[in-house]
């Protein structure tokens, strides 16, 4: 075996940074040579009512876009599709907890070995000093998302809540292209029943107006937006990684721009999946809410990548606390009341559960200690919001003020809890983090100009990300998203002509966008999201 010496992160992706053997949502091969192609056949398949056909294509296709990036994980993909839908089938007829078990450590080994095999080996020669040289193991794309989507059916199916068992829906499931490779995380109950409505998957122009509309709007976030902020970003992180403490304007300038960078890669990179599946007229449900409006913790985490949370929350929050609960009941301990709760039964049904959920939140992230630290400071974050919102139910005290001065000040604290989390998420290793904390302390021995242009770019991108609506709130009297309701927002409420219609002025404006995303796009090489790593 062989180690290759250690390099970061900016390194390890300089292919996939600049899109090479990826087909890119933001890429000239997607735009004018795979989706129209894939969406004439789909056209051409539905209008002439052969819908069994049209999910096959997709199922095809997706295979092939997968297969762009590296061939030789398509059969890993197909076997891993074949095998859980063989053990769905067993389980749904003949309901085992060993088999579940065994089926669920097998996926869960695989990704695993994959992810972790190369950290976890690593950790064990740094600590022991074994001299173990370890090959690199190539990730497989998307391993991630669809190791979690299978998974889940797979526990429903034990649990008998699973009321279709067809093989093509089931792979289209778990590999339509929009979705496959960076979420949502979707859930088979929502996806499966979609593939056989005849009325919404097919060909229609509301369908394609949205779809399009959201998707230009995706695009220009990732390529206008968050592209420009990792040119600022990355030459901070660079700096710690090589041992250097930045400047306090520095270290803040690169902890806001990537913070800032990844809202709106991640936020594009949501609406251009929901604008493509539209396209198809499949809803896929909402993955980030306006998560930088959250005003304490377990808000936010209800709005940012929200189908991991609602899996966490759905597989491993609540059976821990299942368990937990039905062990106290045993032994014969009270359950907890509302205003009441004990410090021993906070730990064991709220601050326990949560650290370790979180725990597997930071690790699914990535194989690295820097990721164990950002799930783990989520988990102490949340422990502390459940624990100040236990005491002031405990008061008597109404759980969020109305005050709009209250409301800002949580706000901005939260705002600052994730920019800390975020230098933890963003950093090659714990040391390079610590480095940017201490230059946001103002403990570096250096000192920099100030370049006001950053600090003006970061002011207004922040008064745009908490002053304006989303996409779906700007389009919230049209489904784009499944079932999600947006809240109606100040513009509206001032302005009702400013909501989204198909109008002209409305595609005017979105031509205007898409304009210069799809000019941006089709001038320079194509930069990956950064949810593809994981």
């Amino acid at each position: 075996m062989t180690r290759p010496a250690k390099r970061r992160p900016e390194q390890q992706c300089t292919n996939a940074e600049q899109g090479i053997g990826k087909m890119l949502f933001n890429s000239v091969e997607f735009i004018a040579g795979f989706l129209p192609v894939v969406l004439i056949g789909f056209f051409v398949l539905t209008g002439s009512g052969r819908q069994r056909l049209a999910v096959i294509w997709l199922t095809i296709v997706s295979l092939v876009f997968y297969g762009w990036w590296n061939p030789v994980y398509v059969p890993l993909l197909v076997g891993s599709m074949l095998v859980n839908y063989l053990l769905g089938g067993y389980l749904r007829q003949h309901p085992s907890r060993l088999v579940l078990g065994l089926a669920v450590a097998a996926n869960v080994l695989l990704l695993v070995y994959y992810k972790y095999t190369g950290f976890l080996l690593g950790t064990l020669d740094a600590a022991l000093d074994l001299g173990w040289r370890v090959e690199d193991i190539i990730l497989p794309l998307a391993i991630s998302f669809f190791t979690f989507q299978q998974i889940a059916y797979l526990v429903d199916a034990h649990d008998g809540v699973v009321e279709e068992h067809d093989f093509a829906n089931y792979c289209l499931f778990i590999s339509f292209f929009p979705q496959l490779i960076a979420g949502p995380i979707t859930h088979h109950a929502e996806m499966l029943a979609q593939f056989n409505d005849r009325d919404s998957f097919r060909a229609r122009i509301d369908n394609l107006s949205l779809g399009a509309t959201v998707f230009l709007l995706g695009l220009f976030k990732k390529v206008v937006i968050a592209d420009t902020l990792a040119l600022k970003a990355t030459p901070v992180f660079s700096l710690a990684a090589d041992g250097t403490i930045p400047a306090f304007y520095d270290a803040w300038t690169g902890a806001l721009t990537y913070t800032l960078q990844i809202y709106f890669d991640f936020s594009g990179y949501s609406d251009m999946a929901i604008g493509l599946a539209l396209l198809f007229g499949i809803s896929l449900p909402a993955n980030f809410n306006s998560p930088f409006k959250a005003r304490n913790v377990i808000d936010y985490w209800s709005r940012w990548h929200m189908t991991l949370t609602r899996f966490l929350t759905a597989y491993i929050y609540n059976p821990i606390v299942l368990r937990v609960t039905r062990a106290r009941m045993a032994a014969g301990k009270p359950q907890p009341r509302r205003g009441k709760m004990t410090v021993g039964t906070f730990f064991a049904l709220v601050a326990y559960p949560t650290v370790f959920t979180m725990f597997i939140s930071g690790i699914w992230h990535g194989a690295g200690w820097h990721f164990v630290a950002f799930g783990l400071l989520h988990g102490f974050y949340l422990v502390v919001a459940h624990g100040w919102r236990a005491w002031k139910a405990r008061q008597g005290w109404k759980l969020d003020s109305d005050i709009w001065w209250h409301k800002a000040a949580a706000v901005a604290l939260t705002f600052g809890c994730v920019v800390v989390a975020m230098v933890f998420f963003r950093a090659s290793d714990v040391p390079t983090a610590m480095a940017i904390l201490a230059g946001m302390l103002g403990l570096s021995p250096t000192s920099t100009a100030m370049d006001r242009s950053d600090f003006v770019y970061i002011a207004a991108l922040l008064v745009f990300v908490w002053g304006m609506p989303n996409v779906q709130q700007w389009m919230g009297h049209f489904r784009t998203a499944l079932n999600f309701q947006p809240q109606p927002h100040w513009t509206e409420r001032l302005l009702p002509v400013s909501a989204w219609r198909p109008t002209a002025i409305h595609g005017m404006a979105v031509g205007v966008l898409g304009f210069f995303a799809l000019a941006i796009a089709f001038s320079m090489a194509p930069t990956e999201f950064l949810y593809f790593q994981f």
